[in-house]
């Protein structure tokens, strides 16, 4: 498996500096841009855990979870290569059907009716309209 999957999380030059030494082991780029890859990415607090797998020095596969304040972080990247990612729909709509001709309304028998009555022929038609009281 040569793709990653997970998150490259990059952290502002500041916060790699103010870390120091325990930081570098799990960072991996050069210079400007340097990054942790992440199974998973918590940003639901003050501090952002990151997930991260390791093996220790005999080889055994290991969890850490690493915990840095959330102003440290630039920017987190996900690099998921086989899911669909953004504002967009998730699925494949289907296709509609044309609905069938329809012709225009019949205006004849709303004009015959407001001539009757001696309403105006461009008022709008279907709106209700109340005749005022005869003195």
């Amino acid at each position: 498996m040569n793709d990653p999957q997970g998150y490259f999380v990059f952290f502002h030059a500041q916060a790699l500096e103010a870390l120091g030494a325990p930081i570098q082991p799990y960072l991996l780029g050069e210079g400007e841009n340097k990054h942790i890859l992440c199974r998973e990415v918590d940003t639901g607090g003050a501090l952002i855990e990151m997930t991260l797998s390791g093996q220790t020095q005999d080889g055994r596969t290991v969890q850490i979870q690493l915990m840095v304040p959330g102003a440290m972080v630039r920017m987190i990247v996900s690099a998921h290569g086989d899911e669909q990612f953004g504002f967009q729909p998730r699925f494949v709509p289907a296709p509609t059907q044309a609905s069938p001709a329809m012709g225009p309304p019949a205006a004849a028998p709303a004009q015959a009716a407001s001539a009757s009555t001696g309403t105006p022929t461009d008022a709008p038609t279907g709106t209700p309209t109340q005749a005022p009281p005869k003195p």
